[in-house]
């Protein structure tokens, strides 16, 4: 008998809200996080991205700037990614494939779980 049983690729898993959840919306499900896919109205089905590339909400302003290949994480409150875990406050979203400056509004992430 098999230990394990091959289910799915993994790249994006199915996700029930409780709430209604827009497209490009950052889901936490305790050191899981994923990026929804599609709109889900509340109680239906949806998927979450756990893996891929996304371009990313962050703080914008002097000291803001993140440099390519540096780790970030997911500031709940704020609704941003930042290069801080706030003492392990934030979640980790994943690595930065290109620099993001002071001014920009988005940084381009590879999410890693």
């Amino acid at each position: 008998m098999a230990i394990a049983q091959f289910v799915q690729q993994g790249n994006s898993i199915d996700h029930t809200p409780s709430g209604a959840v827009t497209a490009g919306d950052v889901i936490v499900q305790g050191d899981l996080i994923g990026i929804a896919q599609v709109d889900c109205v509340a109680n239906q089905i949806g998927a979450l991205a756990v893996t891929g590339v996304f371009d990313i909400d962050k703080a914008t302003g002097v000291g803001t700037g993140i440099a390519v290949g540096t780790k970030v994480y997911w500031d709940v409150a704020d609704q941003q990614a930042k290069a801080d875990d706030e003492s392990g406050a934030n979640k980790y979203l994943g690595k930065t494939i290109a620099a993001a400056g002071d001014d920009d509004a988005k940084v381009r992430v590879r999410l890693e779980q």
